[in-house]
């Protein structure tokens, strides 16, 4: 009873270091929930099968006790005393497991995974959550592993309770969340049960907990500090960048955004060093950017050395009202947007707002993110016939026939969201999160801020690293890995049964979205990336721990849907280049981008699309000028035939392509077209300015009955009022052309207004800054 009272009251002892090991644990926990119904229903369903892995776990949970109580048996028959505590405690930590287990069962009610399609709906009247099998194996085994240290007995007493775990899933007996959680339960009261009762004369060993960290010191270094990342949208990149380009900032990856603030601050201490090296006119340019990214980050600048980072922060509040006289186009999947890059934000003829709140907090190595905002767009009119017909040919799915006009929308919604946690300079994060994978200043063609953030689990080496022996060559490197899951679909085909889904809602079960990211720095000049993404699984095709590592390792290609498919497959390769001699004014870089293969450079460059562009961070005697511009195609000048109509970003199983509720993932140029992007800019101080931009684009007609042509120019100004408060203001003019859309071209004019309060020195890290305050006399 007194183990029970100490265990149940638990949770009120748990402390922040804690959550270096329940953080993950809640990640992987969510992680199998999300997929338990996927991968019960792909497992052998053979009666033979089945009863031979519930032999195993139910020999299997008989010998790990029978040894428990055999060692007491001996022991008291003995006089070992050694041998008969292990008995006595591992009986002791089993039962105790067992009656958390019990209760859970009986709080959750679960259903088993034989029942009801394997659907594993909680209070239904099931006892599948948590595994008893998993729970008390895991009780015994933590005390015969720590009562017998060696390495014989603890493999041979962990390797029975993972077999035992194991077994229990195969046997579609459990899910395997049922399993992971009946395991951490039955660890963890073995450790209650052991530190309360176990005599250390006996012998045995200390029970610790696996070290992800170092013991948490007053100062605790950077590289074990949780960080936000920056929002994309924020005006810190384009500063940066324009840093970058003038060759102040030199180990910066402008290819794998976004960044953490404690990066930011990484490099905003290189630029530093740096402001003395260059003539005069340059260093003065340079030392306004410096000193408004200076006052930004003040806080993480005090944390480089070390500290408490400890801080709560309300990042900002704003109202953005966006009016637009004319029909603007929404749908650059198919046709083209008129807005672009704002994370799916919905717009419409008519006046738009969005007014939200963002904030963070970080405790050592935790770091929390939000960003919700209220969201309200007019109605919209039904598309034409001629159009439907175009989508249902484009996307090759049935005709819409009974599309009405669009609803208007009114919604709350929760752009960003995500917890994590950082371990040596690697940051693992759960939730809505956004990527822009590629230097390109108008949207990468693998991954942008066009869609909406997606769900997903993030694991990013936020400060380059340089790899050990000859491999150094390759300089400062990068890494980064994502698996989340879209939304949206209303359509996935398969060879034998058709098509799955309707117009009318969108599929319960749409597919997951995986990735990977590899940036090196061969030279401060020179930056080279290489990414992939796959979609895969989804209605009709479980998640599977096989499916999963088809889709990332994979180079085949196979039919749609069947069990040899990897899913749907992309390839990009970018590059940064900065002119030797010519670093203070002159950058290239480009991005290639295929569908089907892992890279444009392996044997796939006829059937890629490039962007391509040059950034001048300063004009010859204007200074606080500068200039940018972009060529794009997804329409490969080539006469291979594959690239017809609307190759790219396109599948033949998910029919609704890369896109997540609706809107493109990656670049603005859609599926088969041409384009070009300027901007020029001129910067007052180190944020505020007053940018012009143009932008065309031409979709192609083998793709779009009658083609289509885009052509947008408009002036932007953002500027701080006294520190705390910024107004942004844009207007754009655009015309378009797509005769399935309209007969006539049409014209919109889009204005917009944006009030943003920043509290900045609201932080609750009141030591960082105070420290910073010094620091920030210095220029």
């Amino acid at each position: 009873m007194l183990d029970q009272a100490g265990i149940w009251t638990s949770p009120s002892r748990v402390k922040l270091q804690d959550g270096a090991w329940l953080v993950p644990l809640g990640g992987l926990a969510a992680g199998l929930f999300a997929t338990d119904s996927d991968v019960s229903r792909h497992l052998n369903n053979s009666p033979d099968t089945i009863r031979r892995y519930k032999h195993v776990s139910d020999y299997g949970i008989g010998a790990l006790a029978g040894a428990g109580a055999g060692l007491y048996l001996f022991g008291l028959v003995d006089h070992h005393e050694h041998q008969r505590e292990t008995g006595f405690l591992a009986g002791e930590a089993a039962i105790d497991s067992l009656v958390i287990t019990e209760a859970a069962k009986y709080a959750t009610r679960r259903e088993r995974p034989f029942t009801d399609n394997a659907n594993g709906e909680f209070w239904k009247g099931g006892d599948s959550f948590p595994s008893e099998h998993a729970t008390a194996a895991w009780a015994i085994a933590g005390v015969i592993a720590h009562e017998y240290p060696g390495p014989i007995p603890q493999i041979a007493a962990y390797g029975l309770a993972t077999a035992i775990s194991a077994s229990r899933i195969t046997a579609r007996q459990h899910f395997p969340s049922d399993v992971l959680v009946g395991s951490a339960i039955g660890w963890l009261v073995g450790e209650y049960v052991y530190k309360q009762h176990h005599s250390a004369e006996l012998g045995g060993a200390g029970w610790r907990f696996p070290r992800f960290l170092p013991e948490w010191p007053p100062r605790l270094q950077p590289k074990f500090m949780g960080s936000p990342y920056v929002p994309m949208d924020s005006w810190v990149y384009p500063a940066i960048a324009r840093l970058a380009a003038m060759g102040y900032i030199r180990s910066n990856f402008e290819g794998m955004r976004p960044w953490t603030r404690m990066e930011c601050a990484r490099l905003l201490q290189e630029a530093q060093d740096s402001l003395g090296e260059f003539e005069e006119s340059d260093s003065k340019t340079a030392g306004g950017i410096y000193d408004a990214l200076r006052k930004e980050f003040a806080p993480e600048l005090a944390l480089l050395g070390g500290g408490s980072n400890q801080q709560v922060r309300v990042e900002s509040v704003y109202s953005r009202v966006t009016g637009i006289s004319g029909q603007p186009l929404r749908d650059g999947y198919d046709f083209g947007q008129t807005i672009i890059n704002d994370s799916g934000r919905p717009y419409a003829e008519g006046v738009s707002n969005v007014t939200g709140i963002s904030g963070w907090a970080s405790a050592g190595p935790f770091v929390g993110y939000i960003r919700g905002e209220y969201q309200h767009a007019p109605s919209s009119p039904a598309l034409p016939g001629a159009a439907l017909q175009a989508i249902a040919t484009e996307e090759r799915v049935p005709v819409n026939s009974s599309a009405t006009s669009t609803h208007g929308v009114s919604q709350f919604d929760m752009l960003d969201g995500y917890a994590g946690m950082q371990l040596d300079n690697w940051q693992i994060t759960f939730g809505k999160q956004e990527q822009w994978w590629g230097p390109d200043a108008g949207g990468p063609m693998i991954f942008s801020t066009n869609a909406e953030p997606v769900e997903m689990l993030q694991i990013n080496q936020t400060t380059p690293a340089e790899l050990p022996g000859f491999l150094h060559v390759l300089g400062p490197v990068r890494a980064q890995f994502i698996l989340g899951r879209i939304g949206g679909y209303h359509w996935l085909f398969d060879q034998n049964t058709g098509f799955t889904g309707s117009w009318a809602a969108p599929l319960g079960n749409p597919p997951f979205i995986e990735g990977e990211k590899l940036s090196i720095k061969p030279s401060a000049n020179l930056e080279l990336g290489f990414s992939a993404t796959t979609l895969f699984a989804g209605a009709g095709v479980p998640f599977t721990p096989h499916k999963f590592v088809q889709a990332v390792f994979s180079f085949g290609n196979s039919t749609p849907g069947t069990s040899a498919d990897p899913g749907d497959r992309r390839g990009e390769f970018d590059f940064n280049y900065r002119v030797p001699g010519l670093r203070n004014w002159l950058t290239f870089y480009g991005d290639g981008f295929t569908d089907d293969e892992p890279s444009p450079l392996w044997g796939a460059f006829d059937k890629s699309g490039f962007n391509a562009g040059v950034y001048l961070p300063r004009i010859p005697k204007v200074p606080r000028l500068d200039f940018r511009a972009e060529g794009i195609f997804t329409d490969n000048p080539n006469a291979n035939p594959v690239l017809q109509q609307g190759f790219f970003y396109w599948n033949g199983r998910y029919r609704s392509g890369y896109t997540n509720d609706g809107n493109l993932l990656a670049s603005w140029i859609g599926r088969q077209g041409q384009g070009a992007q300027a901007w020029t800019t001129y910067w007052f101080t180190g944020r505020d300015k007053l940018q012009l931009n143009f932008r065309h684009q031409k979709v192609s007609r083998e793709f779009v009955p009658f083609g289509g042509t885009l052509t947008d120019g408009g002036i932007l100004a953002d500027f701080t009022l006294r520190s705390r408060f910024s107004v942004t203001a844009a207007v754009q003019y655009e015309k378009w052309n797509f005769p399935v859309l309209s007969p006539e071209p049409e014209s919109n004019i889009s204005t917009s207004v944006q009030f943003t309060f920043w509290p900045g020195s609201l932080s609750a890290n009141r030591n960082a800054l105070s420290e910073t305050g010094g620091a920030a006399s210095d220029r």
